[in-house]
């Protein structure tokens, strides 16, 4: 028997809660890496994601959508927010204790988002098999209980931290690796393809 869609966890697959060591629920989580385009500080028109873990393994993220993440005039790039719902699922893997990179994504614009906005995402875990995490989030308009925006599921896979050693460019790795923090350099290394 199929499963109505491959970003949808099996019936008996597992809805775990947050690892031990995970940040309790209102904790920021501040940037994962200063080099990163969803949660970074240093890029001019990054996006500047700004998350806090909710209940379970879930967390609140907040985009402002500024005039560099335009797509249409006046409104936010499809492309762009999906970036954001990527960074957003992503940081579940934090709460989990398990780096993770993202295998399928899938998003639906249900209403524009203008520039000027923002958007309240939250982000959920559904289940996880084995090395799948699946995920789901919902975007909604200028408040946490505002109009529905954009929805997204996703499927992210468990990885070892040799994924990102082995293909990251060396120099990037190496600095973040250097960092003095080492929260902060563990982190550099929580989510990507």
């Amino acid at each position: 028997m199929s499963r109505p869609s491959s970003l949808t966890p099996a019936p008996d697959a597992t809805v775990p809660g947050p690892h031990a060591s995970a940040p309790p629920p209102g904790t920021e989580l501040g940037e994962h890496y200063d080099g990163c385009f969803g949660c970074g500080e240093d890029l001019e028109n990054g996006l500047r994601l700004r998350t806090r873990v909710g209940e379970g393994v879930s967390v609140d993220t907040e985009f402002v959508v500024g005039t560099g993440h335009q797509g249409a005039p006046g409104l936010a790039h499809g492309g762009l927010l999906s970036c954001a719902f990527d960074e957003a699922l992503g940081a579940l893997g934090y709460l989990l204790h398990q780096p993770a990179v993202t295998a399928r994504l899938e998003t639906d614009f249900r209403r524009p988002v203008p520039v000027g906005s923002t958007l309240y995402i939250h982000a959920w875990c559904t289940g996880v098999e084995g090395r799948k995490i699946f995920a789901r989030a919902t975007g909604r308009l200028d408040a946490p209980d505002g109009p529905v925006a954009v929805e997204a599921a996703s499927l992210f896979i468990a990885v070892g931290f040799e994924h990102f050693v082995s293909h990251g460019r060396a120099e990037d790795v190496e600095r973040a690796m250097a960092n003095p923090d080492v929260v902060k350099a563990a982190r550099a290394f929580e989510v990507n393809p």
